[in-house]
C-alpha cells in the first residue's frame, strides 16, 4: 500500500493528464489515451515469506499496448526499462533474448498455479502445461513474479515463460521489456498480445513455435 501510495501520488502530481491503474486501489482517470499501470509489489508471497524475488512493476499503456516499462528487483539490485520502438536496457546494457532453438534445451518457467475454491478447474490447463514441459523442456521453473519471469526472458535467462493470465498491473511493464528485447510476446493461440489476452506467453524466437505446439498438446490433457 505504500509503494502505491507514494508512485500514485508522485504521477498524479507529474503526470495528471494520464490515467493510473494500481492493484491495490484501482484506477483513477483511466479513460484516457495513456494510462499508468502498477503493480506495487509482484511476487507478494515472496516477500512475505522473506524471498527475494520480488519487484516493483510500472508499465505505461496506450490503448491495448504497452508502451513503457520500468521493473526495479531491489533485493537483486537490478532494473530495467524499455520503451516502445527504443530498446530495452538493464542500466546501460541492451536486452537480447537468448538464441536457444529447441525446447529440449530450453529453461521454461511457469506462472503461479491458481489458489482458492476455483482453484481445481483454474489449474486443470496448468497442470496439463507443467506436465509437457517436465517431458520436452530443459528444466521447469516456478519464481513466483510475473515482473521477473518477463525481464529474464528478455536478458536471456530464461528462454520462454508461460502465464494463464494476463492482468494489466501484472504485464504491462514486462511485456514492453521483453518485446523491445527480441522477444514473441503472445496469446496462448499464437496472435500477438494485447491487453485484453487470456495469457501470457513470452519466449525466445527459436523456441517459439515448440512452445506453442506444447500448449496446443495441452489442451486434450485437460
Amino acid at each position: 500500500m505504500a509503494v502505491e501510495d507514494r508512485v500514485r501520488s508522485f504521477l498524479g502530481q507529474e503526470t495528471p493528464e494520464i490515467g493510473f491503474l494500481g492493484e491495490e486501489c484501482g484506477g483513477e482517470n483511466i479513460n484516457s489515451d495513456l494510462t499508468w499501470a502498477l503493480d506495487p509489489v509482484d511476487g507478494t508471497a515472496n516477500l512475505v515469506h522473506g524471498l527475494p524475488l520480488c519487484g516493483v512493476s510500472l508499465g505505461l499503456v496506450r490503448g491495448d499496448r504497452s508502451v513503457l516499462g520500468i521493473i526495479d528487483l531491489p533485493f537483486l539490485q537490478q532494473r530495467f526499462h524499455a520503451r516502445d520502438g527504443s530498446g530495452a536496457y538493464s542500466g546501460d546494457v541492451r536486452l537480447k533474448a537468448s538464441g536457444t532453438c529447441s525446447l529440449e534445451s530450453a529453461i521454461v518457467s511457469i506462472g503461479d498455479y491458481a489458489v482458492g475454491t476455483a482453484a481445481r478447474e483454474r489449474n486443470r490447463r496448468r497442470l496439463a502445461v507443467t506436465r509437457l514441459l517436465a517431458e520436452r523442456a530443459l528444466r521447469v521453473r516456478m519464481f513466483g513474479s510475473a515482473a521477473i519471469d518477463l525481464v529474464w526472458v528478455a536478458s536471456g535467462k530464461v528462454d520462454a515463460t508461460i502465464a494463464m493470465s494476463n492482468h494489466l498491473w501484472d504485464m504491462a511493464a514486462g511485456v514492453c521489456i521483453a518485446r523491445e528485447a527480441g522477444c514473441a510476446v503472445m496469446d496462448a493461440n499464437g496472435m500477438p498480445h494485447n491487453l485484453d489476452s487470456t495469457a501470457t506467453i513470452t519466449a525466445a524466437p527459436g523456441v517459439r513455435d515448440a512452445v506453442l505446439k506444447l500448449l496446443e498438446d495441452s489442451r486434450s490433457l485437460t
